[in-house]
């Protein structure tokens, strides 16, 4: 069975244990309580030696990366190959959004939130929130005419993207004037199997 060791309030711990829940993955929930730095301990950094959550393991598998997990997730245990497809562009536009998630999503949303949620004052709020607007308005225009990141049907992309981006507010970032970006967050959360998370399970949703 797998076992996903992550914080609460970890975007990234919460996009795996979204995954393993819309895949209807059995699994154990593993607590790193970061403020008593047990992801420093020696224990942990046997798992995973950079001390960061998520890690995720199966069996003998170990992976210290919450990207990364999505897509062993996908490959595993979606026999449908839905959620990660095959095809070599539709692969590639997936590839992108998780790159995207580590770069514009981090720099901006996911910045914003560690910020102002908790305290992490050696980030440039001015520049986290230029960047989150810079890709929240990306998200909106590419999301006027897509119900989901890539294809038809729902991928890892939006499983990757859709965390930092919904816990936007607590960055001081408004969803508002993204009216597009408002009904994929409904959409992503009406998907069986969907768990939130503090931030997530009350957002106001009125598109």
């Amino acid at each position: 069975m797998p076992k996903l060791y992550g914080h609460p309030m970890s975007g990234n711990s919460y996009k795996v244990k979204l995954f393993l829940n819309l895949l209807g993955i059995d699994h154990d929930w593993v607590t790193v309580d970061l403020l008593k730095g047990e992801h420093k301990q020696p224990e942990f950094l046997k798992l995973n030696p950079f001390g960061q959550v998520p890690v995720l393991t199966d069996g003998d598998v170990v992976l210290a990366d919450a990207q990364g997990s999505l897509v062993y997730l996908a490959r595993k245990y979606d026999n449908n190959g839905a959620w990660l497809p095959t095809e070599p562009l539709a692969m590639a536009e997936v590839i992108r959004w998780l790159s995207i998630t580590t770069g514009e999503v981090r720099q901006g949303p996911e910045s914003a939130r560690l910020y102002h949620l908790f305290g992490a004052n050696t980030i440039n709020i001015e520049r986290a929130t230029e960047k989150a607007t810079f890709i929240l308005n990306q998200l909106d225009q590419h999301l006027s005419d897509h119900n989901w990141l890539v294809g038809s049907t729902p991928t890892i992309a939006d499983v990757a993207v859709f965390p930092y981006v919904a816990l936007s507010p607590d960055g001081k970032i408004d969803l508002s004037p993204y009216p597009h970006v408002l009904s994929w967050i409904k959409r992503v959360k009406q998907l069986p199997g969907f768990v939130g998370m503090r931030g997530i399970e009350t957002l106001a949703v009125t598109a």
